[in-house]
């Protein structure tokens, strides 16, 4: 058949029958017929070879029998009429029986940024590590936090020159082994949180008992009564008799029975307290106070000693859990100190002599100078008369009550201490200005902490130490 469509002019078409004729045999390698794939690859490999010459070197390895290369072939039959095809040098070979050809040269770079890899479809790799400039900003993202200077670290002492005693305890007190119950321990530490205010309390032997083997003579009690907003805080400090015996045990005994009186009254005094009852509470605080210090005196009576060889100095606070309530109300007999830390500056509130008596300044109860009639009072030139054998003898002038109530702000320090460190914060302005910074803080002291900072020592001053701190929210 022609182009023309004419018939068929013998011999000259014998060539198309040869090409299409279904019994010959395929010229390919392989026994079956080519696929897609194989004629696919027969033709890359041609014009490979045009471009870059024929491919010649051996493969690194031979693939044996059974890999996943492929098995070996048997040797493919020469077409009709040909001779001998020439043999492909040993490689590795696909599944189609087709051997791959090895890429030359080094790897291709990656792609640019932007685009995607021809083995993957992901997203290339930037050229550079990302930084943090280079991430958007997210309002949302937490913005960096300035760093907190941290407090300054607490001092073994202030002032001129170092204390004479060592820091640490050296003698251990004596001890009865039938009155060991007796016995006293150096520290005792204690803290707690309620309300609007956190409490941390210590008392410490000073540098002088610590040295001489002498027990503690301040006592410290802390309790709660009640539970709830409707809880009363208490915070007693006792001091003894210096050099009389057993005046441990006077300090001890009355903190408890101060305890013991306002626990049986705390619901009355809490209520007293939130309702703002000045007069009521200074009245029967004192009363409670007064049979405290009475069954002291019973007791040196029982004992045969005198009523001042076993006496007491004796403060407390008294703090409501109602975080609503922030009045705080002190009351006591004796020497010692109450301060407050106001806006990094200490203020001595401690109530004085003449206003805790409540007399003794003229035209506020002392007695007038004549009569209304118009004579003059006789005056008393300060001889002493003798005792009369019929009247006991007057008892020694009592230390005057004394009574303060507080509103605290937010962010105040009170401080009720023993005189061991009343007198150096009184004495000593660098020992004030320490405790001040120390105290300033946003949050109050740790335990541990609030133990180092009334350990300060300064010499001069080496009685026990006994402090109560309230940190105010």
């Amino acid at each position: 058949m022609s182009e023309q469509g004419g018939r068929s002019t013998g011999h000259e078409d014998d060539w198309w029958g040869q090409l299409y004729d279904g019994a010959t045999d395929d010229t390919g390698s392989a026994p079956a017929p080519d696929s897609l794939d194989d004629r696919f690859d027969s033709a890359a490999g041609t014009v490979n070879e045009a471009v870059g010459g024929p491919a010649d070197g051996p493969a690194d390895v031979e693939p044996s029998a059974g890999s996943s290369f492929g098995t070996p072939l048997p040797a493919p039959r020469p077409a009709p009429g040909e001779g001998t095809p020439p043999v492909r040098p040993p490689g590795p070979q696909r599944s189609g029986g087709r051997t791959p050809r090895l890429p030359e040269g080094p790897p291709p770079a990656w792609p640019p940024l932007g685009r995607t890899t021809s083995a993957t479809g992901f997203p290339a790799p930037p050229d550079h590590a990302p930084t943090l400039t280079d991430a958007p900003a997210d309002p949302r993202a937490p913005r960096p936090v300035q760093p907190v200077e941290p407090p300054p670290s607490p001092r073994g002492h202030v002032g001129s020159r170092p204390p004479t005693y060592d820091a640490e305890p050296t003698t251990l007190p004596a001890a009865d082994p039938h009155e060991l119950d007796d016995l006293v321990p150096d520290t005792v530490l204690d803290g707690a949180r309620y309300g609007a205010c956190t409490l941390r309390a210590a008392s410490v032997r000073g540098d002088s008992a610590r040295y001489r083997g002498e027990l503690r003579r301040d006592a410290l009690l802390t309790a709660r009564f009640g539970s709830g907003d409707r809880a009363l805080v208490l915070v007693a400090v006792a001091t003894g008799v210096r050099g009389a015996p057993g005046a441990h045990r006077a300090a001890a005994e009355a903190c408890r029975w101060i305890g013991k009186a306002v626990g049986l009254s705390h619901a009355r005094l809490a209520e007293d307290i939130r309702a703002g009852r000045r007069g009521d509470l200074k009245s029967g605080l004192h009363r409670l106070t007064d049979r405290t210090l009475g069954r002291l005196r019973a007791g040196a009576a029982e004992q045969g000693l005198e009523p001042e060889a076993y006496a007491a100095t004796l403060r407390c606070l008294l703090l409501p859990a109602d975080p609503e309530c922030r009045t705080r109300v002190f009351f006591g007999i004796g020497a010692g100190g109450l301060f407050r830390l106001r806006a990094g500056v200490w203020q001595d509130i401690e109530p004085k002599a003449a206003e805790a008596r409540g007399g003794a300044v003229l035209g506020f109860g002392s007695p007038p100078s004549e009569t209304p009639e118009g004579d003059r009072l006789t005056m008393d030139l300060g001889i002493p008369t003798p005792p009369s054998p019929y009247e006991p003898a007057p008892e020694p002038p009592r230390e005057p009550f004394r009574f303060r109530t507080s509103v605290a702000r937010e962010g105040d320090t009170l401080l009720l201490c023993s005189p061991g460190l009343a007198d150096p914060l009184r004495g000593e302005d660098e020992l004030g200005a320490h405790l001040a910074t120390r105290w300033s803080r946003p949050e109050p002291p740790g335990l541990a902490a609030f133990l180092a900072d009334t350990q300060v020592r300064v010499k001069g001053y080496a009685d026990d130490r006994t402090a109560a701190a309230v940190w105010e929210a």
